[in-house]
């Protein structure tokens, strides 16, 4: 096989490549080469935290991915929107810094999973972590990856915390440290003004160094498997079908859809899909592509009767001046992210830990997306300004697949996520827009409550909530576990996150999760890419 040699190939320049190109590239003895499908991460206005959410539903960096109908939802479609880029997801995502409960990890441990408990996992967290303000023994002032507290200052924060308390939850000044339950502000991955994704974090530093080869607009078609080892990929770029060969390790960093994508495409995964397909099977795998799981939610809103949103602040015919204050000097509401303020509830008091998320944003959904006024039109306070909840559980029991929809690599596969596909999806969706129903209901907001805008006072029954549900929920971009780590039948990977049956090829990043993380899944991605560059140096000194 022909082909530039390389000791490491990293396939997937995401929140997890970056970190391990950078970790194995440390060492110049080792050549590395990171592949990439997507360009460089170029445009100055993705680094504006606020821009998110315009930018988001555009195709640039992105590999604009729908969902198949979905049938608990109506047979709606639903846009899944993934970083195709420099940086992966973590250069289009909303920056929370959420590690997830402890009881995740422990969970993990407890599934055969050896060296993943949360006391294994902490010291990878800390490893990333630059933290600008904390200062204890869950975080680190050392890492490459800056994390801040919000920046945000508009008093509905401050407001719908108190509301919390009011409830009977207690405040929580840090999501990641020793407790994460409670009402509390989110930290962000964001450094003076800017995003700061994986991509700034840990691969720019590494670019200088001479045994670290970057591509970009090369998409992976294939692994090439010799006598039960992979010994390099193929991949096509610029027109032409270019191979790369492994002395050591490949490792699939490509993401919750790609990774297992690529396993499929190299005949690794269940043989019957294979061979209905017309793919020779390398490896019989009936778990690659399975076992998906993803954070679903609602946006519940309320009116609000006083001018104290965001509603002013993001008018389109203001943007312009804040972009160009946020570029140049790191300040202004553009620099800020509209979800700052949020909680870690549990909706059943006998549970072990918070099972239902919720996202706050003092605007409503239509105000985040950016808007132009009507200067001619006079409207009423509560029909511009107003407030949104995105409400979720952490800990889903449906479980969804990726399949292959053809045999061209560059053809999308299949997602079918089935959302809502168990009551107990349904049950604890449920109890979430009913305490948050109570905790709007608190004093606190007493000045600003306005009248219920989703799902509307008029739906207060299990039936009517259902209805709305499957007609309205949809993903909060968080998918993971299609190459599940584990020691059973339709594990993927093992505990060293190397894929079974197959020498040489390991999977690291959001696929690899056995049960999804709860909350926001980017500081996970990044802590296992983390313990991937970990475990494969360990055995480089084992062999030594």
């Amino acid at each position: 096989m022909q082909g530039t040699s390389y000791d490491f190939i990293i396939v997937g320049a995401g929140s997890a490549g970056c970190v391990l190109a950078n970790r194995l590239s440390a060492d110049p003895a080792h050549r590395v080469l990171l592949l990439e499908a997507g360009g460089r991460d170029r445009n100055p206005l993705f680094r504006l935290p606020m821009l998110m959410g315009k930018l988001f539903q555009s195709g640039i960096y992105n590999w604009h991915y729908h969902t198949e109908p979905v049938p608990t939802l109506n047979g709606r479609k639903l846009y899944w929107p993934r970083g195709k880029v420099l940086g992966g997801s973590s250069t289009i995502n909303g920056m929370l810094y959420v590690r997830g409960n402890r009881h995740d990890y422990d969970r993990w441990a407890q599934m055969g999973n050896s060296g993943w408990s949360y006391e294994d996992v902490l010291p990878a967290f800390r490893r990333s972590e630059s933290h600008e303000q904390r200062r204890d023994a869950f975080h680190s002032p050392d890492g490459e990856l800056t994390v801040t507290r919000s920046r945000g200052r508009n008093p509905l924060f401050d407001t719908f915390v108190e509301a919390g308390v009011a409830a009977g939850y207690r405040a929580n000044d840090d999501f990641n440290g020793a407790e994460q339950e409670g009402f509390g502000k989110y930290d962000f991955t964001i450094r003076n003004g800017k995003r700061w994704s994986t991509s700034f974090a840990f691969l720019r530093p590494a670019l200088a160094r001479p045994n670290l080869s970057v591509e970009t607009d090369a998409h992976l078609t294939r692994i090439i498997i010799e006598n039960g080892r992979a010994a390099g990929i193929e991949y096509a770029q610029g027109g032409e079908v270019k191979r790369a060969t492994s002395g050591s390790e490949i490792v699939l960093s490509a993401g919750t859809v790609n990774s297992p994508q690529a396993l499929l495409l190299s005949g690794i995964g269940p043989a019957d899909e294979l061979r209905a397909l017309g793919i020779d099977p390398v490896l019989d795998l009936p778990g690659v592509g399975k076992n998906m799981q993803d954070h679903v939610d609602c946006v519940m809103a309320w009116q609000c009767t006083k001018p104290v949103t965001l509603y002013k602040d993001l008018r389109a015919d203001r943007i312009a001046f804040s972009v160009v204050e946020g570029m140049l000097l790191g300040t202004g509401i553009t620099t800020t992210f509209p979800y700052e303020a949020g909680a870690f509830v549990r909706s059943r008091p006998e549970l072990l830990a918070p099972d239902v998320q919720l996202h706050f944003m003092p605007a409503l959904e239509s105000t985040a997306n950016l808007h132009l006024p009507n200067p001619f039109k006079k409207r009423a306070i509560e029909d511009v300004h107003g407030f949104t909840l995105r409400v979720g559980p952490v800990n889903p029991e449906s479980r969804g697949e990726i399949t292959l929809r053809s045999i061209d690599p560059l053809d999308k596969p299949k997602i079918q996520p089935n959302y809502l596909a168990t009551q107990f999806d349904i049950d604890t969706m449920i109890r979430g827009i009913r305490l948050t129903r109570e905790v709007i209901a608190q004093k606190p907001f007493d000045p600003y409550r306005g009248g219920e805008i989703a799902p509307g006072p008029g739906k207060l029954s299990e039936a009517d909530l259902t209805a709305w549900l499957r007609a309205t929920a949809m993903t909060t971009f968080h998918p993971v576990g299609t190459c599940k780590m584990g020691a059973d039948p339709m594990a993927v990977v093992d505990d060293r996150l190397r894929v079974r049956g197959i020498s040489g090829l390991r999977v690291a990043d959001a696929s690899i999760m056995p049960i999804i993380s709860s909350g926001n899944t980017n500081a996970p991605a990044i802590m296992i890419g983390e313990r991937c560059a970990q475990f494969i140096l360990d055995a480089q000194d084992a062999t030594a």
